[in-house]
């Protein structure tokens, strides 16, 4: 009895789930998705919430009617991306450019997707493609290369209102890229391009050349002014210095001046004649002509001796 009840249960249960599926006394929902019924060509109702259900709890008897007289529609919700490549525009300069344009939808309203447009998707394309083209067309090359946020968002705004009548979400539209068409003109744009940059490269060199010499010239400026005050206060501290060896001994005062001179005469080009005290060649060369200046210096004998 085990067996044969074992045996029976295999085989009916699998049949009785798949009429009990058939006849839609239950049903599955999955996540992002919607479960659309029509009976005699109408919608009876919706199941949009993921799970396992039972129609004739939301629509009651009609719901065993639609195997035979109607039909369930499921209609995927989740978010979907689309890229359009290369849309051509033409820029108020006449050059032609390539837009690339990306953007998200998702179906908001299952209803309206499905008996609204037949073709919703081919249509939510169209209009992206169009909106996008009038929104760039004549557009001045800086501000449509730049400018792509903002264009983006005009482009959303435009289109949004017919996509939810066809049952969308339109979710970010983006226009991701702009790109030349004429490999010429990319060539020519290319060399300007290059050539700006040298010319911000050069000038960037030179701007930081002038800055350096700047600031050369004016710490050379600073260092001068205080090497100026420097040497101008040099005589004041030696001054007041040699006032107060004099007021302390005159001799050693005069021993001081007297080295700073011979330092002077040493330091300066004129020649310099030493002679003793006893000579007499003063004498003579006052009486004989005048020869260039020299300075002469008479000596002791002692004096002598030690030179």
């Amino acid at each position: 009895m085990e067996i044969a009840a074992f045996v029976v249960g295999f085989f009916m249960i699998p049949i009785c789930l798949g009429l009990a599926r058939f006849f839609r006394l239950y049903t599955c929902v999955k996540e992002c998705e919607s479960h659309v019924y029509t009976l005699f060509g109408k919608v009876i109702g919706t199941l949009d919430r993921a799970g396992l259900h039972f129609p004739m709890s939301y629509f009651g008897p009609r719901a065993l009617l639609v195997p035979f007289f109607g039909r369930r529609y499921v209609v995927n919700t989740a978010l979907r991306q689309h890229y359009l490549r290369s849309q051509m525009v033409n820029s108020e300069e006449g050059t032609p450019m390539g837009v690339g344009i990306w953007y998200e939808m998702q179906v908001a309203d299952p209803v309206a997707y499905l008996f609204t447009n037949a073709n919703p998707d081919g249509s939510l394309q169209a209009n992206v493609t169009s909106s996008t083209i009038s929104t760039l067309s004549n557009l001045e090359m800086e501000k449509m290369l730049e400018d792509r946020h903002s264009l983006s968002r005009t482009v959303r705004q435009t289109v949004s209102p017919l996509s939810e009548k066809w049952g969308y979400k339109l979710g970010s539209v983006y226009i991701r890229k702009v790109e030349f068409t004429d490999r010429h003109m990319v060539q020519n744009i290319t060399e300007k391009v290059v050539k700006r940059l040298v010319q911000v490269t050069s000038a960037m060199r030179q701007d930081g050349d002038n800055r350096v010499g700047l600031i050369k010239s004016e710490t050379a400026f600073k260092v001068s002014q205080k090497m100026a005050e420097a040497a101008a206060a040099r005589p004041d501290i030696v001054g007041k210095e040699l006032n107060e060896i004099a007021k302390k001994d005159s001799e050693i005062l005069d021993t001081v001046l007297e080295v700073m001179e011979v330092d002077n005469l040493l330091a300066s080009p004129a020649s310099v004649d030493i002679l003793p005290t006893t000579s007499n060649v003063l004498v003579q060369l006052s009486s004989g002509p005048k020869l260039r200046p020299e300075r002469v210096i008479t000596a002791t004998p002692v004096e002598d001796e030690r030179r």
